[in-house]
């Protein structure tokens, strides 16, 4: 029962823990409830709190509650590629692979078109990945430079 209620916790902590950006900081009740409070609990109570009586989503639809729609989304995470850094570039090296695979559904690149993101990603290596030591960021958009070079595969390059 113990596991089962902090698996419980767990997932509904980290599911919120992205959630800052939309509506704003200082977005629904739950937030001026726990106004100045810091750390875990607070944070996933004003969660809890703005998630289970819908006050977040009716905030950012009227613009009450604190909540403003104004500004950019954020995220503080890693980017998926980030993450994947090392398959990426093995598989585009290859042209095939499922990382090449997955950036390619990510970008929206359909079943029938992805064989050539494949070789253009092949062909285009060095471009993508110039150095050793090139970012995800990099790498985001110099594959989209590519992309946009292409005519086929400009359709995906947003």
């Amino acid at each position: 029962m113990k596991r089962l209620v902090s698996s419980t916790l767990l997932l509904l902590a980290s599911s919120s823990a992205f959630a800052v950006a939309p509506g704003g900081p200082n977005c629904g009740w739950g937030n001026l409830l726990f106004d100045g409070q810091s750390g875990v609990v607070p944070h996933f109570a004003a969660s809890t709190t703005n998630g289970t009586s819908g006050n977040h989503s009716f905030g950012m639809t009227t613009g009450t509650n604190g909540c403003s729609v104004d500004g950019a989304l954020t995220y503080g995470g890693a980017s998926m590629l980030a993450s994947m850094m090392d398959e990426f570039s093995e598989d585009a090296a290859k042209g095939e692979g499922e990382a090449l695979t997955a950036v390619a559904v990510v970008l929206g690149v359909q079943p029938a078109d992805r064989a050539k993101f494949a070789q253009l990603t092949h062909d285009n290596f060095s471009t993508i990945f110039p150095h050793q030591d090139v970012t995800a960021d990099q790498v985001i958009g110099s594959l989209l430079d590519v992309m946009k070079s292409d005519e086929q595969m400009s359709k995906y390059a947003i």
